[in-house]
């Protein structure tokens, strides 16, 4: 019976990988897409890692995990919560296989590591190592070998040398705890490296860049996943399922996009004080806010403490977001690619919690909802966004093209997962 080896880049389009591979960074992944079935995979809508990665883990849209962003209000309230692993409503492939023995490594949005036949070692948001960890005896071999949860991105703000330095640790200790873990005995192993989005973020410039004095450094950190990618691809037998994967794709970053401030200026949100930046000071009179990246919604009567809307009047509002954000343009340049409504995205028992509207920006215009901006149009530290339709899916068979939709999206890999274990052991 073969076993399956999932290993996923957060952030890591499809181009760039194709790139590095040809360009020789990434031999040994340029191996495997030789030998292999190499697809450009659709995101999640919209395009972050806490809805992709609980789509990835359950095979479902949002609207039956239940997981619409990395924050949401609950039920009347405007207080920002910030949803977790016990918030998903859909079990994680691992979950619902007891017979199995699993073991999971830096898997985002898995906090807090919940009882499994194996051990999980929570990915970002994780905030404490101990609740991050099952079982508990993992945490003595965790902190021995210098684990850490994620990179501390604050000191990219200090120097981008001393990011650097604590991205290769972090990404070490990663290693150093993945090949402890291989000893075990396991039936499905996954593996997250989240370096990969964080140095995309910061420097993605120096990857278009020859010049730029970090591009060197950028095409180091890929080389040495790539040592990693080859190691594990060594160890693996003919019967054995091997999946590479990102949970969203990246590109330059132009300008940050702050949409609330777009629904402030023209009426839709109003907030008490003026310009109080508090989602709790959302007033009387606003029709429409938005929540982290883009996700819209409609300030409904009964829904929302001061909600103002009429259920009647819940369309006409829509088209005038919808209206507005289709109008806007910044040097001349259209801001937004398209924008969602709820029904064309989302199917499932969680429907209602689902945001009005997702919008999806244009290629270098980086959407946010914070309130913090008093801008409309700003660039910070980031040189790198997410984008949607150039994730990637690699698979270490050319035969298999038949299970694997020309089109996939992230909701698909579990169902992938299944199809290819399946025929494996069929065999």
């Amino acid at each position: 019976m073969g076993r399956t080896i999932i290993i996923g880049l957060d952030g890591v389009p499809f181009g760039l990988l194709k790139d590095l591979a040809d360009r020789g960074v990434m031999p040994n992944t340029k191996g495997i897409i030789s030998d292999g079935t190499f697809r450009k995979m659709f995101s999640s809508l919209p395009e972050v890692s806490s809805v992709a990665w609980s789509s990835i883990i359950t095979g479902k849209n949002p609207a039956e995990h239940g997981i619409f962003g990395f924050t949401e209000f609950p039920q009347n309230t405007y207080r920002l919560s910030f949803p977790n692993f016990n918030d998903l409503k859909t079990p994680a492939f691992w979950e619902t296989n007891h017979s199995k023995r699993h073991i999971v490594i830096n898997v985002p949005s898995t906090y807090p590591a919940h009882e499994l036949n194996g051990v999980l070692v929570a990915g970002f948001v994780a905030l404490d190592l101990e609740k991050a960890t099952y079982p508990n005896s993992m945490l003595e071999v965790l902190k021995n070998l210098n684990y850490a949860t994620d990179v501390d991105s604050s000191k990219a703000h200090e120097s981008i040398e001393l990011f650097l330095k604590d991205l290769k640790r972090t990404n070490e200790a990663r290693i150093a705890v993945y090949r402890e873990l291989w000893k075990e005995e396991w039936d499905t192993f996954m593996f997250v490296f989240t370096g990969t989005d964080r140095l995309m973020h910061f420097l993605w410039d120096a990857y278009e860049d020859p010049d730029n004095e970090f591009h060197e450094e950028f095409s180091s950190y890929f080389r040495r996943i790539d040592e990693v990618i080859g190691e594990i691809a060594s160890k693996i037998n003919e019967n054995d399922t091997f999946l590479m994967l990102s949970d969203h794709g990246f590109e330059k970053l132009e300008k940050d996009v702050y949409v609330n401030r777009i629904l402030k200026k023209a009426g839709f949100l109003k907030l008490k004080n003026g310009e109080r930046i508090d989602f709790s000071h959302i007033d009387y009179g606003t029709k429409a806010f938005a929540l982290d990246p883009a996700r819209i919604y409609v300030n409904l009567e009964g829904k929302y403490p001061r909600g103002s809307v009429k259920p009647e009047d819940k369309e006409s509002v829509i088209k005038g977001v919808e209206k507005l954000f289709e109008d806007l343009k910044e040097n001349n340049q259209k801001v937004i690619k398209r924008i969602y409504r709820k029904e064309e995205i989302y199917k499932g028992p969680y429907f209602d919690m689902a945001p009005d509207l997702v919008l999806l920006g244009s290629k270098g215009f980086n959407l946010k909802a914070g309130l913090t901006s008093e801008r409309i149009f700003s660039k910070g530290i980031f040189t790198g966004k997410h984008s949607w339709d150039d994730a990637f899916l690699l698979v270490n068979r050319k035969n298999c093209e038949s299970l694997i939709p020309e089109n996939p999206n992230v909701c698909d890999v579990t169902n992938i997962i299944n199809l290819l274990t399946e025929r494996e052991s069929s065999k």
